[in-house]
């Protein structure tokens, strides 16, 4: 059976529409209750490619989220966010339920406003679905309230402060959910130190291996992959956890690796950085005096 095509949702109107909505009152933002929606098989006929930010607060969610050739299942509360662009599916074995919230949010919305150049920043915009925040009680009530409070004047009459009022809410909306996301990274200990162990599994076979011989480093979105988590996760984790990004944990690996062959190995520095993948020896020489303040003569000449 073929993959079906995704449907692709121009408008919040358009969403709108195609969930049995009343008209949103705004063509930019609107605020609806999962409650509110009543063609939920439109929900999981195809996959949704919206045009606009989404950002939902699910409880008693029935159904499964897919992201890739993965699913899975959420039997708690648990926030989304996806930026315009991203594929969401969603299946259900009968008609699809859940309460809730859910914010659309048109970047048009956000022009002229600091957060229009920032709203991209936030990491958790491109984390996968099973990548969720998890909220406790006391977190689920404060996001509720902000978007409760969003809702409000977006029900309310339009006027010169509207748009400002929204913005500085969703900000703060925003700013609680990245300091839950460093919560659930502490929280959720066990999950997380398997998840850096199969990092350091894949980061020494790589360099313990011939791969370095024909190729370059492993990338972050190739090291992402092989974990099946989005890159943006993983060096977030990484953050909380060593404080380092994935990229600065994958150039370190490298650096071990270059210390131990020009301690031991009776190569040329250029015949070192061609095995450890790098096409130039001046790059591998310039990284080598970044991380260590010495350049790689230098660092095997303290040896002699």
């Amino acid at each position: 059976m073929k993959n079906k095509l995704p449907r692709k949702v121009n408008s919040i109107s358009a969403y709108h529409q195609l969930m049995g909505l009343p008209r949103p009152e705004h063509p930019l933002i609107s605020v609806v209750r999962f409650e509110s929606i009543t063609h939920s098989a439109a929900m999981t006929s195809a996959p949704l490619l919206n045009s606009f930010y989404s950002i939902a607060l699910k409880k008693n969610f029935n159904g499964k989220l897919k992201y890739g050739q993965q699913v899975y299942d959420f039997d708690e509360g648990m926030m989304v966010f996806l930026a315009p662009g991203q594929l969401l599916s969603i299946a259900a074995d009968e008609t699809l339920r859940h309460t809730g919230w859910l914010l659309l949010l048109h970047p048009d919305f956000l022009w002229n406003t600091p957060l229009a150049k920032t709203i991209r920043q936030y990491p958790f915009f491109s984390y996968a679905v099973h990548e969720a925040l998890h909220l406790s009680a006391r977190e689920e009530d404060l996001i509720t309230d902000l978007i409760q409070h969003i809702g409000q004047e977006y029900h309310a009459a339009l006027d010169s402060f509207s748009q400002r009022v929204i913005v500085a809410q969703l900000e703060l909306l925003l700013t609680y959910s990245e300091r839950f996301y460093q919560r659930q990274f502490i929280t959720r200990k066990m999950a997380n130190h398997q998840l850096l162990e199969r990092l350091e599994d894949l980061l020494t076979a790589h360099f313990d291996g011939e791969a370095l011989v024909h190729g370059r480093p492993p990338t972050v979105q190739a090291i992402a992959d092989q974990l099946h988590v989005a890159p943006n996760y993983l060096s977030g984790l990484l953050k909380s956890l060593t404080g380092q990004s994935t990229q600065q944990h994958i150039q370190g690996k490298l650096i071990e690796k270059a210390k131990e062959k020009l301690s031991t190995a009776d190569l040329s520095v250029s015949e070192i950085a061609y095995a450890l993948g790098f096409e130039h020896s001046q790059s591998f020489s310039k990284l080598f005096k970044t991380r260590t303040t010495l350049s790689p003569l230098a660092f095997r000449n303290s040896f002699n």
